[in-house]
């Protein structure tokens, strides 16, 4: 690892004790995997500040190989979107937009010629920067960690600063799913917070697409919490809306940072009497912030000046944690917030990209280390609230999936993988998201009713041309991982809403266990938007002692008729009951048929699936 230092306007590169200053590695490993974790704190021992330009956190070499990049780009409803192309000479890969997955993943994987794969993610939920530098011999250096681009630390003398942390994992046979699952088992061990209600992966209703900030009232919530109750919901989440001013010709979004306005005429009985009523009828009560952001006419700006994100002097639109203060003031609001209206999940929502940061000198950081400092206190933040309310979930949510990493995943319990939800859309999100997430923290919505406009959400469950198999489809691919609906629960035909009390108590009897605790296999390749990639997607979930397995098998539209589905890590002698969970239907196979031969898909019209039971 190097750091890059300037001593009297001269860069020096320092990767030990040199100069006054210090480097130190921290590797962690974990039993009986591959996978280690890896960052670097630098102290200044000197009696003057120093200049900290460049940290790197790991950087390895590979040995000489033909290797293949894999790696997604994101944006807006287009997520997890797979780039794979032979390295070849110098290759960056880097986030410049402020916000993690704005862009470009944070996450890429190496499939070398003789069948080894490295996978690596930079956990951190700023720029962030992966560079391949090609050596004398023909292998090449791996560099990762924080981007450079913007960045600089003065250290004061005796200071520290740690650099991000960078997980790596390594694998056999060009099979992604060996990393992929070291990572889902680091995860849930080692990095994401645990409380009783996210182990228990609560099936959420939220109100967003189906009503939006233009038609959600205290009488419409409360007629969705009472059908939602009757459908076994866990929790209902009041997303924005309830948020702001009450006066006729004003928007909510921008007086962000005032949060204690409550919208009177939508919620004339106040959001806690909301809460009460939907915790008489049995149910969590969830709610959103977007905490960080800051309106253009929110009374904290002008109350609280030295809170205000600035680069340039012009306002970036949010409230810089790299102020203390700040940073106390949103453990207030949110404590406050959790407190009084009895929250019981808090959906954090962010929606727009800080770039380079906040570059003040006069509230708490330096000119170049501002989204940096944004960053570390924002992560002390969500700590300390959940250490105060340690059985609250918090949501991490960035205009959908614009900030997914696992530096926010080791504060947050769960992250919403994208705003859109239509089906290969989220067959193409989850395969992604899963190689360097475990399932359970991938929140996302089954297919739904929007009243905007969207060229592919196009859903109505109102339509009488829906049939039965489709609405399986739907609700089957949002069950792969953490579960929610934002529906028009009290106008739901009759039919659908039993569909859907089927399927949640479905979830809740088969699939919950081996989303929260199984190790996740993709079957066949990843699908993809616009009836491009895979037109088939399999997923099978084991479970850790390998005595259960769930199947699911999705076949899209513009798809073959069949598919041999070949299955893993089954014990070859053994006989499996395989049990169709949706149809009177068992057959029995060897696992060495299964592994070899494949289970044939034959009877699924497109838009269809099957949930197996392998036992």
């Amino acid at each position: 690892m190097d750091v890059f230092v300037r001593y009297d306007g001269k860069a020096v590169t320092t990767s030990a004790e040199q100069d006054n200053i210090s480097v130190t590695t921290h590797v962690r490993r974990f039993d009986g995997l591959s996978l280690l974790e890896q960052w670097v704190t630098v102290t200044n021992h000197s009696d003057a500040p120093i200049r900290i330009e460049r940290v790197d956190s790991v950087s390895f070499t590979v040995p000489k190989s033909t290797y293949e990049l894999m790696y997604f780009t994101s944006a807006w409803g287009l997520e997890f979107e797979p780039i794979r192309a032979p390295l070849t000479g110098e290759k960056m890969l880097y986030n410049r937009n402020g916000r993690s997955s704005q862009g470009m993943h944070p996450w890429f994987s190496l499939f070398g010629e003789n069948g080894e794969v490295i996978t690596g993610s930079v956990m951190w939920s700023g720029n962030w920067i992966v560079r391949f530098e090609s050596e004398s011999d023909g292998g090449f250096r791996v560099i990762a960690g924080m981007d450079d681009w913007g960045f600089y630390k003065d250290l004061k003398p005796g200071e520290s600063m740690e650099g991000p942390h960078v997980a790596i994992a390594y694998g056999h046979n060009g099979d992604l799913n060996e990393t992929s699952i070291q990572f889902a088992r680091v995860g849930r061990t080692n990095w994401y917070p645990k409380n009783a209600l996210s182990d228990s992966l609560l099936v959420e209703w939220n109100h967003w697409w189906s009503y939006e900030d233009k038609f959600i009232t205290e009488d419409v919530f409360k007629k969705n919490i009472d059908v939602a109750a009757r459908l076994g919901f866990d929790v209902c989440t009041l997303d924005a809306g309830w948020f702001g001013p009450s006066e006729p010709g004003t928007f909510w979004y921008d007086y962000r940072g005032d949060w204690d306005l409550v919208n009177r005429v939508r919620f004339p009985s106040g959001i806690r009497a909301l809460s009460d009523y939907t915790h008489d009828k049995g149910l969590k009560f969830g709610l959103w912030c977007e905490i960080e952001a800051l309106g253009k006419d929110a009374k904290l700006a002008k109350t609280n000046d030295g809170f205000v994100a600035l680069r340039d002097e012009e306002p970036l639109g949010y409230v810089c944690f790299g102020n203390p203060e700040a940073q106390e003031w949103a453990y207030q609001t949110l404590d406050r917030i959790i407190t009084d209206y009895h929250c019981d999940w808090i959906k954090l929502d962010f929606n727009l990209d800080p770039g380079a940061g906040c570059n003040r000198t006069d509230h708490g950081h330096g000119a170049g280390d501002g989204l940096y400092e944004h960053y570390q206190g924002y992560y002390k933040v969500l700590t300390r609230i959940r250490e105060k309310h340690s059985n609250v979930i918090l949501e991490s949510c960035s205009s959908g999936g614009l900030r997914i990493d696992l530096g926010l995943l080791g504060q947050t319990h769960t992250t919403f993988l994208s705003d859109p939800d239509w089906p290969e859309h989220s067959l193409q999100l989850f395969w992604g998201a899963t190689t360097m997430l475990a399932p359970n923290v991938c929140l996302h919505w089954s297919y739904s009713d929007w009243i905007g406009e969207h060229p592919l959400q196009k859903f109505n469950p109102r339509d009488p041309n829906v049939k039965e198999h489709q609405l399986d489809y739907y609700v089957r691919i949002s069950m792969l991982g953490g579960i929610g609906f934002s529906q028009k629960l009290p106008e739901l035909p009759s039919w659908i809403a039993q569909r859907y009390d089927y399927h949640i108590h479905m979830y809740k009897e088969y699939v919950r266990k081996f989303v929260s605790h199984g190790d996740l296999y993709r079957l066949t390749e990843q699908p993809r938007r616009e009836g491009k990639g895979e037109r088939w997607a399999a997923f099978q979930y084991a479970m850790p002692d390998q005595s259960e397995h769930l199947l699911f098998v999705f076949r899209l539209h513009n798809s073959r008729p069949e598919k041999t589905i070949q299955l893993k890590n089954l014990q070859r002698e053994r006989m499996y009951k395989l049990t169709w969970l949706s149809e009177s239907k068992v057959e029995y196979y060897t696992g060495v048929q299964l592994m070899e031969e494949g289970l044939v898909i034959r009877a699924l019209s497109e838009e269809d699936s099957n949930l197996i039971l392998v036992l």
